[in-house]
């Protein structure tokens, strides 16, 4: 297929030859609903927005567009706190030995749980959003928790972590090397790492953390059935080390095994692993070596989750690698909407699917990649701003400074 811009490789497309076996296993619909039911404990704890965009689907041409809008997750402002406490959750049930019981967040607060486990310390690595929710769900549960960052991580995205009590680490390098460092340490010392990465030997918690996450899909399926829709037809989700589009490949791909909508994911270019681990044709994870120079700081990973990876290359359709100014322009479209459309705030990382679904349906319009995606008309698209304004000042340089623009040639026509 001839395409310039974005950069596209298809996978099967094919039905026929997907297999949703794995999914299937790893993400029934009643461990969404387990989740959910701890979830819903969390003080403050409420469903986000499912936002339609009936006027942006109208102008591209598609049925409709359909955010959700994880902006609005608690205080958070981000998805990842779903799938950080759920894993914390499903730790301490298993360090106490009540794996098969449902604990209640008093419990979990009090001087008996804490008695028993002792001096528990919960660790992982991050570039932002999935510390700051870990540091979050363990200041509400009284635990300590240390966080590494990589040298390049922002002094908000730092502070914000810091907030909740937690110990941040700088780690020279990058989000890969912070996630050796905090593994290293975390043996040294004895802590509990609850990484949403995986690697040889562990892969339970970074399970519990994606099937954490389809406690938000389940949410959406409900608001859809409210829309009078079974489904969407398309899904278009963002990929850093592949845990969060391979909850949302997988949770559809369990629910509807037989007619499982079409699945975009979208990555920065400078840390496009999964794309490159696609492009390789073998099977295997690729890393992305260098600094992963991208606006896009939540997917700016260099190495695959082997368990997300094992995923997306049995079920998802098409991996994009986008440059920085598609996830800057779908910033400025939900910033700055169609007129009756509601606006939304997203951060770089949230708004990269959006940007992507516009670009193949307007300036860089393909007609050979919108027919293969079957998009048009009777096309309804899921895309999940991931994050809202968690870096106040890349969100100013790039809303009010407009920064990274779109090259002139792919500017929209009308």
């Amino acid at each position: 297929m001839k395409n310039e811009f974005p950069y596209i490789i298809h996978n099967t497309g094919d039905i026929s030859k997907k297999d949703p076996s794995r999914a299937k296993e790893l993400f029934p619909v009643s461990r969404a609903r387990d989740a959910r039911k701890f979830h819903r404990q969390i003080p403050g704890f409420g469903p986000t927005p499912l936002a339609a965009l009936p006027n942006l689907a109208k102008y591209i041409g598609v049925g409709g567009i359909y955010i959700k809008n994880e902006s609005k997750r608690l205080e958070l402002h981000s998805f990842k706190v779903m799938g950080g406490s759920y894993a914390v959750y499903r730790l301490i049930r298993k360090l106490l030995g009540r794996e098969n019981e449902d604990l209640s967040f008093e419990f979990l607060t009090s001087k008996e749980c804490h008695d028993q486990l002792k001096d528990a310390v919960f660790c992982s690595a991050t570039d932002g959003n999935h510390g700051r929710g870990l540091a979050w769900i363990c200041h509400q549960l009284g635990f300590p928790c240390q966080i590494y960052v990589h040298a390049e991580t922002s002094r908000p995205r730092i502070e914000a972590i810091e907030a909740y009590g937690a110990k941040v680490t700088v780690v020279d390098g990058n989000y890969d090397d912070a996630v050796r460092k905090a593994n290293e340490d975390s043996i040294k010392n004895g802590w509990y790492v609850v990484s949403d990465t995986s690697w040889p030997g562990y892969e339970e918690i970074p399970t519990w953390i994606m099937q954490g996450y389809t406690s938000m899909l389940l949410e959406a399926q409900e608001q859809f059935a409210g829309l009078g829709l079974v489904k969407p037809t398309h899904v278009f989700v963002q990929a850093g080390v592949g845990a969060l589009a391979a909850s949302v490949v997988g949770f559809y791909s369990a629910l509807f095994p037989e007619d499982p909508p079409i699945f975009v994911v979208v990555e920065p270019d400078k840390a496009a692993c999964i794309y490159e681990s696609m492009k390789a044709g073998d099977g295997e994870c690729h890393s992305v070596l260098g600094d992963l120079d991208t606006i896009m700081a939540g997917l700016a990973c260099g190495d695959p989750s082997p368990l997300a990876f094992d995923i997306l290359k049995n079920n998802a359709d098409v991996f994009m690698a986008v440059p920085d100014n598609i996830a800057a322009r779908g910033m400025r479209i939900l910033g700055c909407p169609l007129h009756g459309d509601p606006f939304i705030i997203s951060g770089e990382s949230g708004a990269v699917p959006l940007g992507a679904l516009f670009a193949i349906m307007t300036a860089e319009n393909d007609p050979e990649l919108v027919d293969a995606l079957r998009l048009g008309p009777d096309s309804h698209i899921l895309c999940i701003n991931t994050e809202g304004n968690t870096d106040p000042i890349e969100f100013r340089r790039i809303i009010w400074d407009g920064k990274n623009p779109v090259p002139s040639k792919y500017r929209v026509q009308r």
